[in-house]
């Protein structure tokens, strides 16, 4: 059975580092569709022109992830609004094999969290408000919502648990 994952939410939300840590938990044969890595650096784009060319390569990503990857993870900021194309094929791939997070932080504790980071002088406060979408709930799809007292541990082992249903939803 192939799943897809998708985590979502805010800049410095904590979704790069879940779904890096959930690939290598998952092991071979998971997927993994960041959306930062496509837009940046395959494509080298961003604003209206990133969102105009990522997204079909997206969706290719996530065709070719249904069927050559047990789990397919798509990570990113991605607006529903934005990536509702996105959106809509992961319904019509994957069916209800689809485990969505987002991730509701406050937005003072994505700047804290972004502070962490190793790429924290590669943009600041002011991007990050000017990127800022409050509670982008999807409405095609079921999201599970992470608050900002889950621990990225708690995330992983919350998310890998439902993927397998070794676990209950916490």
């Amino acid at each position: 059975m192939h799943k897809l994952i998708i985590l979502r939410g805010n800049s410095g939300s904590g979704k790069t580092s879940a779904a890096k840590a959930l690939q290598n938990r998952f092991g071979p044969n998971t997927m993994l569709i960041s959306h930062d890595m496509i837009r940046m650096q395959i494509l080298h784009v961003s604003g209206a022109e990133g969102i105009l060319r990522s997204q079909p390569l997206m969706i290719d990503l996530l065709q070719y992830g249904r069927v050559h990857s047990e789990i397919t993870i798509l990570e990113g900021i991605l607006p529903e609004e934005d990536y509702r194309l996105l959106f809509e094929t992961a319904v019509s791939e994957f069916g209800s094999d689809i485990f969505a997070y987002y991730y509701d932080l406050p937005f003072e504790e994505t700047l804290r969290r972004h502070s962490t980071k190793p790429n924290c002088d590669d943009f600041g406060e002011a991007d990050m408000r000017r990127w800022w979408r409050e509670k982008d709930f999807l409405p095609m799809i079921r999201e599970t919502v992470l608050h900002q007292d889950i621990s990225l541990a708690d995330a992983v082992d919350l998310i890998y648990g439902q993927v397998t249903g070794s676990a209950s939803d916490g």
